[in-house]
């Protein structure tokens, strides 16, 4: 019998057919992939012309793209739908893939072939866009060991797949520690301050798991308001704690030693490709270039914001120990404070506005902005299969009427998905097809009562991962590999982080924020009062984003073999960032996904690095006019639809005119006296 994932999807726009694909037709369906992609790799090396653009670059972008469908299907769901089996999948799938990227990137012949077209690429007339793919590939070859020794070889394939491995072992375990914690109350007198639409959520799930009160969970949505209102201090604590131990309890999900493997193997890995270290390795391809450069943009910042987190800190303790009678701060205390703080000094609770932002108004208002901006139009496509009933699938148009991408989305928790918030594609962009994009979180879900309400802080997550989204529909490039996303990781935040922004526009505000029952549009009072908040407790939050950057490049330098206590590696760290004192039952860095299996291995830095670019950015927008279209045209030509077809500065400064002005960043956030 035919497998459905060996051919090309006879479906609306090829979309993926979900509901036909069984969970094991992925690794025949893989193997499959892989003995046909290594053979077009063949044909190529085989090519006894000598070597072009056309017959070796060209060919090479061309080929395996079922294979990266049928993946991109697989691991896309190991995140947002998995199952037992899928995880067992995934694990067979891993070293297979792993395996199969070595023996492109290992092979000899091929290489020859890139290396000659490389060595006269100034020759060729090459556009800029081929120009970098082929400083792209050859890089790519180098950096995945086409130099080295044939032993060396082998021993970057066993690294390599280990890794792999290692990377999604540790995700399971994070998702398996988060779903194992449930908080069952039955008593409502402890439930006092918590917010009614985070009770009436915690009461539905208490009766989905036929259990009577009220459920709580280590999911964000759920946790997270728990820990900033819950007026019971013990339960705070127990929350706090439960959600501070995931990776990290004598239990088969235990990440240390996982951990302890995963960062000597990319300094082993690094060290074979000639590299000090594997942060030494990553920051060459960046626009940092430098773990020097890195470290002292961090310095800078931390330097700025210390002060400022000081008096904060101070503030909150003389806040929290005269009004709320708490003589000393832990970290279950200090979201719960903060929020009340920041109730009193903006006479603001975030709660009020809730009511203005039902996801449905949210996510329509967010289409009419990016219309105003770059032309784009979303039609909901009932025909087209998501992988759960909770996704939904949009048709996107652009300016001209005509088809442009596919759009997923999949908004509230579950079991089966993993926690956070992200933007993925089942297929990109390239000159001959159009991409589909999915942007996948974990929003608070409706109620019996009320359809789901989002907080400021996740309609901003919301803006934040439809920016990606952006970057992969409205990517235009020639080549899938240079294509949407595909950019430097320093780079890959602007275009999340920049609209962001207009959360805080009133112009932007008006057309979404509306009361789910009455229509009322969102006073402007509060929209003062949002922009007043924004700069609170800027200090403290740019050093608890700086502690993760510093940690993230503690475990990828040269001195990794030197670490053999996670906890102890992660307290030396980060305590000189941290107010609050540590607590020996919690580590953080078992459950840091980002960088043990996200791909943010000595990146982390990134995020800030993203924030100077678009606070920069977004100066030109205020000062032309959040939707001039003169700036909005630019950006999209400049940056959206650019991918990576040149160097990251070369694109900003093309947009901006200048290089970004670290400083826009400090200005945003109130972090430079006046």
């Amino acid at each position: 019998m035919k497998n459905i994932l060996n051919s090309t999807f006879d479906t609306q726009h090829q979309s993926a057919p979900f509901n036909s694909i069984k969970t094991e037709d992925y690794i025949p369906a893989i193997e499959l992939e892989i003995n046909k992609t290594l053979k077009e790799i063949e044909v190529i090396c085989s090519n006894p012309e000598t070597p072009t653009f056309q017959n070796t670059l060209d060919a090479l972008d061309k080929s395996g793209k079922q294979l990266e469908i049928i993946s991109g299907i697989l691991f896309n769901l190991n995140s947002a739908e998995t199952s037992q089996e899928l995880q067992e999948v995934t694990q067979l799938a891993a070293p297979l893939l792993t395996k199969f990227q070595n023996d492109i990137r290992l092979n000899k012949a091929l290489f020859i072939r890139i290396k000659a077209i490389y060595e006269q690429k100034e020759e060729l007339s090459l556009t800029p866009e081929q120009l970098t793919l082929i400083e792209k590939e050859y890089k790519s070859f180098v950096r995945n060991g086409a130099l080295l020794s044939s032993e060396d070889k082998d021993k970057l394939r066993e690294i390599d797949t280990e890794s792999a491995q290692l990377s999604l072992l540790f995700g399971n375990h994070v998702l398996a520690d988060t779903q194992a914690y449930e908080l069952h109350i039955t008593d409502k007198s402890q439930l006092s301050g918590i917010p009614e639409t985070s009770l009436n959520q915690a009461q539905e799930l208490a009766v989905s798991r036929d259990k009577k009160g009220w459920v709580f969970t280590l999911d964000y949505p759920s946790y997270v308001p728990f820990v900033t209102y819950a007026d019971d201090r013990e339960l705070r604590k127990k929350m706090s704690l439960a959600f501070g131990k995931r990776g990290f309890q004598e239990n088969e999900n235990n990440n240390e030693e996982l951990i302890l493997k995963l960062i000597k193997l990319k300094k082993e890995r690094a060290n074979l490709l000639g590299y000090n270290s594997h942060a030494d390795f990553v920051l060459e391809e960046r626009m940092a270039e430098s773990v020097l450069l890195v470290n002292n943009f961090l310095d800078d910042l931390s330097q700025n914001a210390l002060p400022f987190a000081k008096k904060e800190w101070e503030q909150i303790e003389d806040f929290a120990k005269n009004k709320l009678g708490l003589e000393e701060l832990n970290k279950w205390d200090t979201a719960y404070v903060s929020e009340k703080l920041k109730q009193e000094l903006f006479d603001f609770d975030e709660q009020i506005l809730k009511p203005y932002f039902p996801l449905e108004n949210v996510l329509n208002g967010l289409f009419e902005i990016v219309n105003k901006l770059y032309g784009l139009s979303f039609k909901k496509a009932s025909n087209i299969e998501g992988y759960h009933k909770d996704v939904t699938c949009y048709e996107v148009f652009n300016e001209n009427g005509l088809f442009y991408a596919l759009l997923y989305t999949d908004f509230h928790p579950r079991p089966t998905k993993k926690g956070g918030a992200w933007m993925t594609s089942y297929r990109t962009q390239n000159e001959s097809q159009r991409p589909h994009i999915s942007i996948v979180c974990n929003f608070s879900g409706p109620t019996e009562n009320t359809p789901a309400l989002l907080t400021f802080n996740e309609v901003t997550t919301l803006f934040h991962e439809f920016g990606h989204a952006l970057h992969g529909m409205l990517a235009n490039t020639k080549y899938s590999g240079l294509s949407g996303t595909s950019v430097s990781w320093d780079f890959v935040e602007l275009p999340s982080q920049i609209l962001e922004n207009w959360c805080y526009q009133e112009e932007a505000l008006s057309l979404f924020a509306k009361h789910y029952i009455t229509g009322a549009s969102i006073p402007m009072e509060y929209v003062q009062k949002i922009k007043n908040a924004a700069q609170f407790q800027q200090g403290l939050q740019t050093l608890r984003q700086l502690s993760f950057g510093y940690l993230d490049l503690s475990y990828h330098d040269e001195n990794v073999s030197e670490i053999k206590s996670v906890y102890e590696h992660e307290e030396k760290q980060v305590s000189k960032l941290q107010f609050t004192p540590s607590i020996k039952e919690n580590c953080m860095s078992t459950a840091f996904s980002h960088i043990f299996q996200g791909g943010y291995a000595a990146g982390y830095y990134s995020y800030k690095w993203a924030e100077v670019l678009d606070a920069d950015a977004f100066e030109l927008f205020l000062q032309k006019g959040i939707f001039n279209e003169e700036t909005a045209q630019s950006f999209k030509d400049n940056i959206l639809s650019k991918g990576g077809t040149e160097h990251p500065m070369k694109l900003y400064k093309r947009f901006r005119g200048a290089e970004p002005d670290p400083k826009a960043l400090l200005r945003r956030a109130g972090l430079i006296e006046n």
